[in-house]
């Protein structure tokens, strides 16, 4: 306290030797009242950073405050989305099962649509009398079938003369070659088909031979 009583005085150059008395108090008094005027400043000074500090610290929790919020609102409208899109999922798939299981039902629809034309022309065959009749009629029939066969992409294999294929064909019997190259197919026991290239019933066949006399 004394060493800053002393460097008042340097800086307001007060000369106490040349004082009276009385100025010595007033010079005292003045320069107590100086220094307790800066250091009320001091303590006003840091006062307000306090303050400054604490109302820094509220925005910033009001701040928080704010994006947490919107932050929840966003995770409540993702939450919603999702639901209805996992809901919308369960429904297509649902419909998608439906399709499905129609297809399999129904699928050869337009085939027994045509295969009962056929069935139609085979009740009529009675009326037929003659023989020259009936073997035209039936003619006729044989190949309404086929071309309904060729519409819905099942076809008839022809495979005489032709190399044995295990995917085609299932081997029956062994008969002479005749007309045929040996190891080829040489009869045909039961027709073959394919749908759409697919084996769906393989060709009962045999195969040419050599004979002893070859």
């Amino acid at each position: 306290m004394a060493v800053r009583f002393l460097s008042v005085t340097r800086r307001l150059h007060i000369d106490f030797w040349r004082l009276t008395p009385s100025a010595v108090n007033r010079s005292v008094v003045g320069l107590f009242s100086t220094a307790a005027e800066h250091r009320s400043a001091g303590d006003d000074c840091h006062g307000d950073d306090g303050d400054d500090d604490h109302s820094h610290s509220v925005t910033h929790v009001r701040a928080l405050e704010i994006r947490a919020r919107k932050l929840e609102e966003q995770v409540n409208d993702l939450t919603e989305r999702y639901k209805r899109a996992l809901a919308d999922s369960d429904n297509v798939r649902r419909r998608t099962q439906k399709f499905v299981e129609d297809a399999k039902l129904f699928g050869i629809q337009s085939f027994c649509r045509d295969i009962v034309e056929v069935a139609d022309l085979l009740e009529k065959v009675e009326e037929r009398d003659e023989v020259q009749q009936l073997t035209q009629y039936l003619a006729h029939i044989q190949g309404r079938l086929q071309f309904i066969f060729t519409k819905h992409g099942l076809e008839k294999m022809s495979p005489v003369g032709s190399a044995y294929d295990p995917y085609q064909h299932e081997i029956v019997c062994h008969t002479p070659a005749e007309g045929v190259e040996p190891s080829t197919i040489a009869v045909v026991k039961q027709d073959g088909y394919m749908l759409h290239g697919r084996t769906i019933r393989h060709a009962l066949v045999g195969i040419a031979v050599k004979t002893q006399e070859q």
